[in-house]
């Protein structure tokens, strides 16, 4: 009988203790998000680029976003580039990938890069990659990224997008920012 009074105490107190541990783990997801940008803005990155695309990349038949159209930037690879209202430039369907690598030219691993598409990849093939494999990139979107061994986070089928875009913090125009995923984008409002 005893046991029976203190269950309902005791499932309160479990509950609070998941709570406060969900919390810590928002926490932590966001902090991690903070930390994986500043790193990319502090990195030297190429954010203009040219218009040139991998050999074997085919245009979109019906992107969601047309070349040419308006839209908001709705994550933030970068500092400056979530909310920023870009432009179309190139919409392509492929398969995109995040990856963690280890510069080829030295220094600190990149955890989590977002995105290089399957073009990308050094002696790709037909077949999509699967999270865990290990890939040579051959994309020169950061310093040290092209020639660098890295581990596929993740991989998704979609439509990407290479954008003109002003950052949100100020600074010149971006032009040519390869890629944008069609989730990562919203209609302007």
């Amino acid at each position: 009988m005893k046991i029976r009074t203190k269950l309902p105490i005791i499932l309160s107190l479990f509950a609070a203790l998941f709570l406060v541990l969900g919390a810590c783990s928002n926490s932590n997801d966001k902090n991690k998000e903070e930390k994986e940008v500043k790193e990319h803005s502090e990195m030297d990155m190429n954010h203009s680029s040219s218009d040139d695309v991998p050999e074997g990349l085919k245009p979109a038949e019906n992107p969601t976003y047309e070349v040419g159209s308006q839209t908001i930037i709705e994550s933030g690879h970068m500092e400056g580039m979530k909310g920023a209202e870009a432009t179309i430039v190139g919409a392509f369907d492929t398969t995109a990938y995040a990856i963690s690598y280890t510069p080829a030219t030295g220094g600190e691993k990149v955890e989590n890069h977002k995105w290089i598409i399957h073009e990308e990849i050094k002696d790709a093939g037909e077949v999509a990659y699967e999270p865990g494999a290990e890939v040579t990139v051959n994309a020169s979107h950061m310093e040290g990224m092209n020639g660098a061994v890295a581990e596929v986070e993740s991989a998704e089928k979609t439509t990407v997008y290479m954008v003109d875009f002003t950052p949100t913090t100020g600074g010149e125009k971006v032009k040519n920012h390869k890629w944008v995923t069609e989730s990562e984008l919203s209609a302007p409002k």
